[in-house]
């Protein structure tokens, strides 16, 4: 899976058009899009991360790849996020 943040994606014209330039470039690629948070995840079949960042910048985007890391465990708390102390 490749994902890439694209800030100056901010509608669902952006999205369609985003989308159609990932398919052209890769016909098979499975994408998910989430406008709310500007993510582009592609499961390509044939094209790899450095031609679907050029078609999404064909497309008139800046897409930013995003590193996949490793998941911090989340510890239980009494919170309801987990995010306190």
């Amino acid at each position: 899976m490749i994902t890439f943040e694209v800030n100056d994606m901010t509608c669902g014209h952006c999205v369609s058009t985003i989308t159609k330039a990932l398919k052209a470039t890769d016909k098979d690629a499975k994408v998910a899009i989430d406008l709310a948070s500007h993510r582009v995840q592609v499961e390509p079949a044939s094209a790899d991360a450095e031609e679907l960042a050029e078609a999404i910048t064909d497309a008139g985007y800046t897409p930013v790849p995003v590193q996949a890391g490793p998941t911090a465990p989340t510890k239980p708390s009494g919170s309801c996020c987990g995010g306190c102390h």
